[in-house]
């Protein structure tokens, strides 16, 4: 059976994307997924038929504006989940002007550009959903990826004021912030640290590399970050804000009640400045 929405994932050939994609059909949604490149739409497509799955794909790069008019004038979608992103690791100083507008471009205008787009037809429903999937660092900040972290906190200013503008024409905004999540995006950790290589903070680099391969056996599957997605995409009425993961749970409280001198402290001598 069929609700007959149409849900817009994009990163979907990977991780929570692909996750969320599959899970949206499964479910009964009109699912379809963006990917930038026709490969990695054949393992979308080779994924949801490996489920007996129905899903679409459609070409994208959520940082060209006329494809974004484009695509969602051809599915008119009222569900958009905005997965799109990537790693940015690097201490403030080593991170220049083109890769910090990158990561902004994709993580914080490209969907609210999507979001944007998708308004009128959910508008013309009087429902709609634009599921925005932050992280735990779009409300706490560590050393030596300033830029990722920047990103989720427009994201989730954006997406804070966006969801007070729509809120009369039945459209729900959502943020969902997981802890860490096994998925790709931790293989491109250790090319990001070698493409550093003659940093003032190559010992701290180091250490964050060794930290996140103690942390890999406590990382949430990408299916669970997806049940959320997916049941904030059917919910009545959704929350504002899903945490996902023990360690999303934990940091967001140390942030709230730990001073931010202790904060610092504990984050230098976690990462050796």
């Amino acid at each position: 059976m069929t609700d007959g929405r149409v849900a817009l994932t994009t990163g979907a050939n990977s991780g929570i994307g692909l996750a969320t994609t599959l899970e949206l059909a499964r479910r009964g949604l009109r699912s379809v997924g963006t990917v930038r490149s026709r490969v990695k739409s054949v393992v979308v497509a080779e994924a949801a038929e490996s489920m007996g799955l129905a899903v679409e794909t459609a070409i994208l790069d959520v940082t060209d504006a006329q494809a974004c008019e484009r695509v969602i004038r051809k599915y008119r979608p009222t569900v958009v989940v905005n997965n799109a992103g990537f790693s940015v690791t690097g201490a403030i100083e080593d991170v220049g002007d083109e890769e910090a507008r990158a990561a902004l471009e994709t993580m914080v205008v490209a969907p609210m550009r999507l979001a944007r787009l998708a308004l009128p037809h959910m508008r013309e429903v009087h429902d709609g959903r634009i599921v925005n999937v932050s992280s735990i660092y779009g409300r706490a900040t560590t050393p030596l990826t300033g830029w990722y972290q920047a990103s989720k906190h427009a994201l989730e200013g954006a997406s804070d004021a966006l969801r007070a503008e729509v809120a009369g024409d039945g459209i729900k905004v959502v943020l969902v912030e997981p802890g860490f999540v096994r998925t790709g995006i931790w293989a491109e950790l250790d090319d990001e640290v070698r493409g550093r290589a003659g940093s003032d903070f190559d010992r701290s680099y180091q250490r964050l590399l060794a930290n996140t391969r103690i942390a890999s056996p406590i990382m949430s599957d990408p299916s669970k970050v997806a049940d959320v997605i997916v049941n904030a995409v059917t919910s009545r009425n959704p929350r504002a804000r899903y945490l996902v993961g023990c360690d999303a749970q934990v940091i967001a409280g140390l942030r709230v009640y730990a001073p931010t001198r202790v904060w610092d402290r504990v984050s230098r001598a976690v990462l050796d400045l």
